[in-house]
This record gives structure tokens, sequence and C-alpha cells, in this order.
């Protein structure tokens, strides 16, 4: 019996060619859109989830709330918790620190590879069980000079050779003995390090309690309620330094900072899951587009069908029969399009994986993939077909063998609905792609302030740092650089923050332990070389007035919410250091660009400075600039490659995250429109084949082509226009909601709706007009010929 379902099956399909391809290719790229969604979903969902302890394993973060109440959570915490956490705290099993990655020159005989790492405590190998190659994970960071390499990064220094025990010298002057090789870190965690070294310095990094550094991890003991041991760190902070300090510690589970990273009032609201929830809505919609076309076109061609199941009747068939030849048609189809998605979403793979965050990858050889593959192939087929074969195998014999009309306009009314869905969900999409890229450009449109242009950065390593002086006065003396300054950090990103523990003139003590400042570092000619607008004062000159080794910049928000009249020669007192403001500059953005900005701190200093950054000369090219610029810094620092990075094409890379919701959005929206277009050029072509003979004698009665397109188009472009008027609202309250997000975001214009919904008619009336001007062309002298 079923041989036999599937040899009609098969003939059915051949026949009907037309209609067979259209399907295939509707649910084929459905199929595909499903496939690579499932893929990255798939890896966003094991983000750091894979861990053999993971229920124990938490990210300590700082909590803290303002004057208004309002509560406000960082991943950075003071060096101090750590040790503070597993000494007094029985419940804790083990704590980590880390510190920031850090690039660093690894050298072993002539190899020399530049490569990004982590200062870690030894406890961290054993929390998270990473693979060790080799090595044992109980010693492999017991000693203060030992290092544990990936197995990529091993093999790129040491080749086939056994790298164990090999010493390696770090920026040229600090041996490590290798101790450990790790298999090299999946494609689902937010590590990405390449190598790990002990943390050694940890006080000269984080040396108080208000100070915050560092990303700190803890593992609790089985069984251990979590929320309780966050209730016991309420007041850690206040009880460490017998002060008023503000903020809290909070404990918060590693396995869920990749998708729900986002806090309101200190409670996990969302984050990363909710791009994960709309991509997948956005796959499944595209799915159900495609199998909506299936269900149009084999509710469309019911009159052509309608015989044949009637005969069926006739001669002795059930409904159950029916029912299961039908479903074998859409398995069919389903099987066809799945092989054909599965050759698709390998082919596209490479191209989807340049938008997504980390390279994708289809593992054909795991037998559990290709189970859940033959399960997704049978259930849209079903899903797909499943109406269809009700609807089809529902047919009264006596009223199918004669003029089928009796269930015409049911049919046609529940089509025109499926047809305003698939044309809603289009249109809602493309909304979507406009409102994101409003969006971007919008904030890439902010004012920075300061100039991103002609800015380069180059990292502060081997001997730039005894040669600065040297390398600066050379940029400036042969007019390659305008003006140039160090820094602690990128400008691009804050240094770290600070919280409570300050007092200034007219400060009171609850305004002290609440204020909080984003950190900066600096030795001199910070504001000329960024361009920065001198609100009052001057600038910090600590290379050339030793006065100034306590001298600080606040920006205007900082001054606002300190409530300073006159602020320039006032002091700020920071624990127990007393800092003398000596200018105020303007806000500028060093952190997101869709944030407020927030009080910042620049204090001078001529230590831990990572960061030069030159201003170069406008009046010569780039590429001459850069030539000399590297022959500059290889002249003072020739161990080390020459590395830079443009400070706009760094700012424009805070936008990756949003871009790659535009990317999609327009990707997939446009799948969606080209899918409901496929099904509209199927239904146009079968009700104008329907109407061949209507056609024929309204041309011989002096219908114009014209006349006869607008006939066919126009119950097709009112559906269109009826989606346009449910859609729009629904994607105004998605779309405004998603923008909720950004405290700096645009308005959505009328103009939006305006633009996406002339296209979907556009689009539609083009592939409508195409076939009734088709028909309307035909020679009614053929069409009205009898059979």
């Amino acid at each position: 019996m079923i041989k036999t379902y599937i040899k009609v099956a098969w003939r059915n399909l051949w026949k009907s060619k037309s209609y067979s391809i259209i399907n295939i290719i509707g649910l084929c790229i459905g199929m595909t859109a499903v496939l690579i969604i499932g893929i990255w979903v798939q890896n966003q969902l094991q983000f750091d989830n894979f861990y053999s302890d993971k229920e124990n394993i938490y990210k300590v973060l700082n909590k803290n709330r303002n004057d208004e109440g309002k509560i406000s959570l960082q991943e950075y915490t003071s060096g101090q918790a750590s040790p503070a956490l597993i000494a007094d705290y029985p419940e804790v099993e083990r704590a980590a620190r880390m510190y920031w990655s850090i690039s660093k020159l690894l050298s072993f005989g002539d190899k020399k590879i530049k490569s990004k790492g982590n200062e870690v405590d030894p406890a961290f190998i054993q929390m998270f069980d990473f693979k060790l190659l080799k090595g044992n994970n109980n010693k492999a960071l017991g000693e203060t000079r030992n290092i544990i390499l990936t197995e990529s990064l091993a093999k790129s220094i040491f080749g086939e050779k056994d790298p164990l025990d090999q010493t390696i010298i770090l920026d040229n002057k600090e041996p490590y003995k290798v101790s450990a090789i790790m298999q090299d870190l999946p494609g689902n965690t937010n590590f990405d390090f390449t190598y790990l070294i002990p943390l050694v310095n940890a006080e000269g990094y984080s040396p108080n309690w208000n100070t915050i550094a560092f990303t700190t991890y803890i593992q609790l003991k089985k069984g251990t309620n979590v929320d309780a041991f966050n209730n016991k760190l309420i007041d850690i902070i206040k009880k460490k330094t017998n002060s008023e300090l503000g903020g809290s510690l909070f404990l918060y589970p590693i396995s869920k900072m990749h998708l729900y990273s986002k806090f309101e009032q200190g409670i996990p609201v969302g984050g990363k899951i909710d791009q994960v929830k709309i991509v997948t809505g956005i796959g499944l919609l595209i799915l159900l587009i495609a199998c909506i076309n299936f269900i149009n076109l084999s509710t469309a061609r019911s009159q052509k069908r309608a015989k044949e199941v009637a005969i069926r009747k006739v001669v002795g068939a059930q409904r159950f029969n029916l029912i299961a030849q039908f479903l074998t048609e859409s398995l069919l189809l389903a099987i066809i399009s799945g092989a054909l998605a599965i050759t698709l979403a390998v082919l596209t793979l490479p191209l989807f994986n340049t938008i997504f965050d980390k390279p994708l990858v289809l593992a054909l050889s795991d037998p559990t993939i290709w189970l859940s593959l033959i399960g997704f192939i049978f259930l849209t087929g079903i899903l797909a077909g499943l109406y269809p074969a009700f609807v089809l195998s529902a047919f009264k014999p006596i009223k199918s063998l004669k003029i089928f009309r009796s269930s015409k306009k049911i049919a046609l009314n529940f089509r025109e609905l499926l047809v305003i869905f698939q044309f809603g969900v289009a249109i809602i999409l493309i909304i979507a792609t406009i409102v994101v890229r409003r969006q971007i450009e919008y904030a890439g449109q902010r004012d920075v302030g300061y100039t991103t242009s002609q800015l380069i950065e180059i990292g502060m390593e081997g001997d730039m740092g005894g040669n600065y002086e040297a390398i600066k006065s050379e940029l400036l003396n042969n007019g390659i650089a305008t003006a140039v300054t160090r820094s602690g950090s990128s400008i691009t990103s804050n240094a770290g923050s600070a919280w409570g523990g300050f007092s200034w003139e007219g400060s009171t003590p609850e305004q002290g332990k609440k204020m909080g400042f984003n950190l900066g570092r600096t030795e001199s000619d910070l504001i000329k070389t960024l361009g920065l607008k001198l609100i009052a004062g001057r600038d910090i000159d600590y290379a050339r007035l030793a006065a100034d080794s306590s001298a600080v910049l606040l920006n205007e928000a900082a001054i606002k919410e300190m409530n300073l009249k006159n602020p320039v020669g006032t002091y700020l007192k920071w624990g127990s250091t007393t800092y003398t403001i000596v200018g105020v500059i303007n806000d500028y953005i060093s952190g997101s660009p869709y944030n407020p900005v927030t009080p910042m701190l620049i204090y001078a200093t001529k230590k831990s400075l990572y960061n030069l950054i030159i201003r170069t000369n406008p009046a010569s090219s780039v590429q001459d600039q850069l030539k000399q610029i590297e022959q500059i810094i290889k002249k003072f620092n020739p161990a080390y490659p020459f590395e830079y990075q443009f400070v706009d094409q760094k700012f424009a890379g805070k936008f990756k995250d949003q871009q790659q919701t535009a990317r999609l959005a327009f990707i997939f929206s446009g799948l969606a429109i080209f899918i409901s277009c496929l099904g509209l050029f199927g239904l146009a072509s079968y009700i104008a084949e329907l109407r061949t003979k209507e056609i024929g004698i309204r041309k011989v009665l002096g219908a114009s082509v014209s006349g006869i397109t607008t006939m066919l188009s126009k119950d097709f472009i009112k559906l269109v226009i009826i989606s346009i008027v449910l859609a729009s609202p629904i994607a105004w309250w998605a779309m405004n909601k998603w923008l909720q997000d950004f405290s700096y975001r645009i308005e959505i214009q009328w103009w939006i709706f305006a633009l996406a919904g002339a296209a979907a008619v556009l689009v539609a009336f083009v592939t409508v007009s195409s076939q009734a001007i088709r028909a309307a062309n035909h020679n009614p002298v053929k069409t009205l010929r009898d059979e």
C-alpha cells in the first residue's frame, strides 16, 4: 500500500511540475532558514553551559544602589573579594579571579608570537575543568612562573616538539615554564584566552575594596542555597572596610551570563536570550509561510482534485486512504525540499558565519543531528499537508462530479487569510529592518565628544614604555603626528570604575558613599590628542609638572552630579588620597554609544599606561604615516610586531550586535517576501488558468489587456493592503519595545510604515500582474476552443 501511495504521489507531482517546483523552492528556503537558525540557537543555548559542576559555579557581581533607589550591577569586583569569600564563608569551595585579557609576546628561540591570555588564580583551572591534554590541573598554575598554553598556540610555537617543561619568554623579559597544554576553547564560551598565567599582582591592580578591576568566580559546595548566600553578602563591603562604602556582592550563575545578562533593579530581565527568541521566531515564521504556500496551492487545486477524490470514493476508497495519499504527497515534497535544504545550509553556512559572532558548524557526522533532521523533515511534511489532506478527502462524490462550486467560498476565504498572514509577517520584518538600520545610523551620528578620525591606538609593550618620550619626540618632530599621549586603556572603553569613598568641597557623607566614576589614566596632552573640548581649567601635564601627580580631570556629567559651581582648583578626596581638580572636559563617549555619558574621573599617573594614542597629521597619506610610525616603533621596540588600530574603526565595532540583528532581519525579510511572492505567483497562475475562458470572452467583447490585468490583480492587492493595515500596529509595538533597551534612540516615523507597505504592494503587483498579463495576451480563439 505504501509503495502505491509513493508511486501515485510521484506521478501527481511530476504531472504538475510548476506547482511542485514552487512548493519545493518555498519549503527548501524555509527549511534552510530554520536549519541555520537552529544551529545558531543550539550554540547560544550551550554557551558556558557545559562545565561538570555548572550548577554551582557563579560569577560575582557588584551591586550598587544610588540615591534614587536604582540598583545597578557591574561585572567587575575588587581584588579583595575572592580571598575574603574563600576565607570567611564555608559554603565556598573555590574562588578565582581573572584579570583583563592581555596580549603579550611569547618567544621560544627564533619563534615569536603575540597572543592574548589572562592572569588567573590557580583555582580557575580546577573550577572550570577545561580539558588538559598534558599536565596536571591541580599543579598547572602552582608556581608563579608556570604557563598553560592552548593546543593551537603550543603547535604554533613548538610544532611537533613536546612543549611540556619548555621555557617561554613573555615580553622579552619574563621566563615561564610550560606546565600544561589545554584543549582549544570551544566556540560556545565567552572566555577567549590562548594562555593562562598565575595572578601575582592582585594588590597592585586593586589595592582596596572600592577599586574594581577583576572578574571573580566562585564555586559553591553542593546543596548551598544561593539566595540565602546572597543575603549574607549584602553588607560584606561595609564590614570589611568599617565604612559606609556603597555596594554589595551578588552571585549569578555562570551558565546564565551569556543569555540573561540584562538586569533591571538587580533582577535579570533578558539579554541575548531576547535575540535568540526573536531569531527563532522569525525562522519558524518563514517556515510557516512556506507551509502556507503548500496549503494555499493544494486547496486552490481542489477543483481539479475533487473529481479524482469522487471517483476514488465511488470505487471504494476510504477517507483514511485518501488522507494517507495526500500526506504522502506532502511528505515526498518535504523530503525533496529537506535534502536540498541540507545541501543549501552547508553551502550558505560560511556566508552566515560572517554575520554571527563565532563560526558555526553543521556536524553531519553526528547521528543525533541526522535523527533531528529526519524528524524535522517529516514534521514539516505532515504540518504542511495535514489541512489540505483533510479538506480534499472530505469532498462528497455527488457534489464533486458536478460543476465544483460548493466549497469555493469557504476555501477562498481561508486562503485569503493565509495570504494576509504571509504578507503581514513579511511587512513586519521589512519595518524591523528599517527601524534597526535607522537606530544604528542614529547612534553612529551621535556626537562622540572627540574627533575619531586621524586617531591611531598602539598597545604599549616591550620597550615602548621606557622609550615613550623618544617615540613621542620623533613622531612630533618628523611631522607624522600633531599630538601624542598615552592612557591606561583604549579611549573607546572604560579603564574601570570606582564607587564610594569620595568626598569633595561641599559634599555630604551620603553623597560620597553613592558617588561613582568611570576611571581613566593619562600622563599629559590627553585633551589635545583626543580633540576634547576644555570647559574650564587646563589639561593634566604630569610629564612636565611634578605637582600634577595629584591632578584629575572631570567631565561635565561628574560636575553636574557633584553639584560643583567652580570646580577648578578644588579638592577631590578618594579614600586616603587627595587630588586637585585641574580641568573640566566635555562629556565624551567611552562606553556604549546608546547610553548616556556617566561621570568620569581621569587621574595622572606614569604607571600602568598601556595605550599609545597618536593624532596623525592630515597633510600626508595614512599609508605613508603608518610606514613611518612602524619604522619609529620598530626602532625602539624591535622584538615586537607592529600592530595598530584606528579609533574610528574601533568605535564602529560597538554597533556589532545591532548590525548583526539588522543583517539577519534584512536577509529573513527578503526570504519572507520571496516565499510569499512565490505563493502569490502560484495562486495567480492557477486562478488565471481557471478563468481562461472568461478572459477569452472578455477579450472578444473588447476588454483591454490592462483592464484584464487589473481585474485579476485587484483581489490580491486588496489582501496585501489589508495585511499592511493589520501588520503595522504589531510592528510598531514590537519595535518600540525593542528600542526601549536604548537610552539614546530614534522615534518611529510614519514614513517607515508607508515605505514598507509601498514596497510590499509593488512587489505583489509585479508578481501577480506578470501572470495576469500573460493570461490576458493569450489568443481568445485558442482559449474558447472546446477540448
